[in-house]
């Protein structure tokens, strides 16, 4: 989805949050459910890094599409933590059982180390802000969540 839209803007960038964790070559500590520690540093760390790499880009004149999961808390943190405005914010919330039937389709597994579609969406709707523009994409394929979001981007999205 974010490889889509960071596709329509005409100078972009499509930062993946996974990608700074993946640089940890020695130490990685995997994300898991109810063991706080090295484990929520590193995801803190992460989102840090993120939010700094999208201001140099941003500040570079570039459309910054940052695509990760971001629950609880930790999202009104990223946003503060982002300088550069304007800035929109996206949450795609689509309903567990698209979520178990789409993960069931892709050859890379997100739903490891503990994590169950199930619990990761009760964080989302009951622990994470309600910033910016929520969509379910339920019912949506790829393009047409990319053409709300545009549609909807400027007017629903801001911060």
């Amino acid at each position: 989805m974010a490889e889509l839209l960071v596709q329509q803007f005409p100078k972009s960038v499509h930062l993946r949050g996974d990608l700074f964790r993946r640089m940890i070559v020695n130490g990685r500590a995997e994300i898991r459910p109810g063991f706080p520690g090295d484990d929520e540093a590193q995801l803190a760390l992460r989102y840090r890094l993120a939010a700094e790499v999208a201001d140099v880009y941003a500040g570079a004149g570039f459309s910054v599409v940052v695509q990760d999961v971001i629950l609880g808390q930790a999202l009104a943190d990223l946003v503060t933590m982002v300088r550069h405005r304007p800035l929109a914010l996206v949450v795609l919330a689509p309903s567990p059982k698209v979520v178990e039937q789409r993960e069931a389709q892709r050859s890379k597994k997100g739903y490891v180390s503990g994590w169950t579609v199930g619990t990761l969406d009760h964080m989302l709707r009951t622990e994470t802000p309600r910033l910016g523009l929520w969509l379910d994409t339920s019912a949506q394929s790829a393009e047409e969540t990319v053409d709300e979001i545009l549609r909807r981007l400027w007017d629903e999205a801001l911060i």
